[in-house]
């Protein structure tokens, strides 16, 4: 099992140099209320060499498929070929209220446009007439053809997709090269991984070489709860997006038992009481589907991943409430708990 660092765009160049040092396979740059993807990727190529780089995740409503394998071209040319292209659906409310996309049927939606990418990425002229996505819009013989010139350094680049209920879980494993998860434990990981498998034999592959990547909110404390503390606004802010019955981050407690503290947390938001809020996220529920407290704690939780199936671990320091001094610790530290655990022999 690899480790990749999930980045904040504060400091992007100096946490994914050190993690480069530290041996992580892969950087991750995060899209949402607070920076885009490829504006971090295009400084991290920049300022690293040979560690991996991938979007974590670009939200599909926010680009037309083209202008994505345009991106996708363009940093993996600029990077040396490093570059793995990670998609998602985003959440229905970011969906309509950031871009004005419709989410209806996401997963046909996903699957036409990663098809549209990836012959895009590939460097002949693209014309697609699909149901939810046309080009040129106009019909056949319409307008210039969508045509990415960009000279790769190689023949395909990788594509993940972010994905939680079994369809898409399984959609991901027929279609793409890897799985970015958010909000999982080790048992909800094997449980994804069985949806995955079932997808790669409908497109008759197996496991080999499928990256299974969950991105865990990681804080380093002595004690557990100290550690959850430092987690706390990320998991308010997450379960926090839009409506309670749209938020997909909100259907997962509920599903994993804490429904009660999802409609104590949403209302405590809606007074404004951010702080409550915060203390109304169960620790049992950040302690499943996170890294917290000492190193030792660590390396034993790594090895429970490992043998779930996951063959890259995200540590996620966007989601600490820490400086960079503190981020820049806690990828020191996670590399101390791999080493530890023994997953990356």
């Amino acid at each position: 099992m690899k480790l990749g660092a999930n980045l904040v765009y504060q400091g992007a160049g100096e946490l994914a140099r050190a993690a480069e040092h530290l041996g992580y396979d892969v950087a991750l740059a995060p899209e949402g209320y607070r920076s885009d993807a490829a504006s971090v990727l295009g400084l991290i190529a920049g300022r690293t060499e040979r560690i991996g780089l991938a979007s974590g995740v670009m939200q599909i409503p926010a680009r037309p498929p083209g202008l994505a394998a345009l991106t996708a071209a363009t940093l993996d040319a600029l990077s040396g070929g490093r570059f793995r292209l990670g998609l998602g659906v985003s959440n229905p409310d970011v969906s309509d209220g950031w871009y004005g996309a419709r989410f209806d049927q996401p997963l046909a939606r996903t699957r036409e446009y990663v098809e549209i990418v990836r012959r895009a990425m590939a460097g002949g002229p693209v014309e697609y007439q699909g149901r939810h996505f046309r080009l040129p819009a106009s019909g056949p013989g319409g307008g210039a053809p969508l045509h990415v010139l960009t000279e790769s350094p190689r023949p395909r680049i990788p594509v993940y997709l972010a994905a939680v209920g079994p369809k898409n879980l399984r959609l991901a494993g027929e279609i793409a090269d890897g799985w970015i998860g958010v909000f999982t434990s080790p048992e909800a990981v094997a449980k994804s991984v069985t949806e995955i498998r079932a997808g790669r034999e409908r497109a008759g592959a197996d496991m080999a070489g499928f990256d299974v990547l969950p991105s865990l909110p990681t804080a380093v404390a002595d004690d557990v709860a100290t550690a959850a503390d430092a987690l706390r606004s990320h998991y308010v802010y997450m379960l926090g997006i839009g409506d309670p019955d749209r938020n997909i981050y909100c259907a997962m407690a509920r599903q994993m038992g804490f429904e009660r503290e999802v409609t104590q947390l949403r209302e405590r938001q809606a007074a404004g009481d951010r702080a409550g809020a915060g203390a109304a996220v169960p620790l049992e529920f950040i302690d499943r589907t996170a890294l917290l407290g000492p190193v030792a704690r660590l390396a034993e939780r790594m090895v429970a991943y490992q043998e779930a199936g996951v063959t890259t671990l995200g540590i996620m320091v966007s989601a600490a409430a820490t400086s960079l001094d503190g981020r820049l610790r806690l990828l020191r530290q996670a590399a101390e708990a791999w080493e530890r655990s023994g997953v990356g022999e």
